[in-house]
């Protein structure tokens, strides 16, 4: 594989449930009162839909336009409130990993459904500006998140790191993750057991491998 297209919140990085918390937030701000069965529905379904384009699923939670971006902006906020609070982590092993691929000659690209100004906030807030050579969000990749391949077919055109899509590996915790993955052509797509989904539920989305961490990734690729 000489593209390696990786997931962030859930896995390589450790937010501990925010994405949970800031919604939290996002409901509130357009009315949704905590513990009523509105509020338990919609995040179950934020749950369902981990890994997806987060102002896809306002979209779907609230309805119209307006009342989808005020709900995004709110959780966006909220999220990046608490990267700056330093409640964000890398997940244990998952820079060497990186740097492990990278030194092997791999490229790799990190992926998130979080709009730009929040990933750079993690970026930032982990010292991860310079790690790898592209990093992309939904907008990047014309606004369209997972479970779409956009954004790992973006990584492609973006680095030209390789001539065929039979030569990406992606890794992601979400079953969202692992659709956008097979989508898109790529042979290797790892689920990771440290995030929003569990093995049963990376499984049935297609995941061609299950590792405890991305911890794991450069061992199945053959980098050692």
């Amino acid at each position: 594989m000489q593209l390696v297209v990786l997931d962030m919140a859930g896995t390589t990085v450790a937010d501990g449930g925010l994405v949970e918390r800031a919604f939290d937030a996002a409901a509130r701000h357009l009315g949704v009162e905590p513990g009523s069965p509105d509020h338990a529905a919609k995040l179950a379904y934020v749950r369902a839909t981990m890994g997806e384009s987060k102002i896809s699923v306002f979209r779907h939670l609230f309805g119209d336009e307006t009342a989808a971006r005020r709900a995004n902006t709110a959780f966006e906020t909220a999220y990046g409130a608490l990267v700056d609070d330093g409640r964000i982590a890398p997940v244990p092993g998952a820079r060497e990993a990186i740097e492990a691929l990278r030194d092997a000659g791999r490229t790799v690209v990190l992926t998130t459904g979080f709009a730009r100004v929040t990933q750079d906030a993690i970026l930032a807030a982990l010292g991860w500006q310079d790690l790898v050579p592209l990093t992309l969000c939904p907008a990047d990749a014309g606004g369209r998140g997972r479970p779409y391949p956009d954004m790992v077919l973006t990584a492609l055109l973006r680095t030209r790191a390789t001539d065929s899509v039979h030569r990406i590996a992606v890794a992601g915790d979400t079953s969202y993750d692992m659709l956008s993955g097979l989508r898109a052509g790529a042979p290797v797509v790892a689920g990771v057991l440290t995030g929003a989904h569990d093995r049963a539920q990376l499984e049935a989305a297609g995941a061609t491998h299950v590792l405890g961490s991305v911890a794991e990734l450069p061992a199945l690729l053959g980098v050692v």
